[in-house]
């Protein structure tokens, strides 16, 4: 037992001593980003609002085909109506059939 426990011991020592050899600056300077620029401020917007004429904010495929319909409003209403109340589309919060 005495054994044991001297051995968890020394691996737990260890353990908590490997961490320290980890250790790096507290302010994580090496992820720093460091930047070299020579280009003003107006060049690069300049670029960014040609970039943004030149390019389009739709997603690929996005267009609705628009649709002009001939039917009449009240026309539509009346068949919906009718479906309804022949039962050929369902009503109410439970509308499995």
């Amino acid at each position: 037992m005495n054994t044991t426990a001297r051995f968890l011991s020394i691996a737990a020592v260890a353990a908590f001593a490997s961490f320290g050899v980890h250790a790096d600056e507290a302010d994580g300077s090496q992820f720093a980003l460091q930047f070299d620029t020579n280009r003003t401020r107006a060049e690069v917007q300049a670029e960014a609002a040609t970039v943004a004429q030149t390019r389009s904010q739709e997603p690929a495929g996005s267009r609705v085909v628009t649709y002009t319909s001939t039917a009449d409003r009240a026309a539509v209403r009346a068949q919906a109506a009718e479906a309804l109340r022949t039962g050929k589309i369902p009503h109410g919060e439970f509308s499995a059939m």
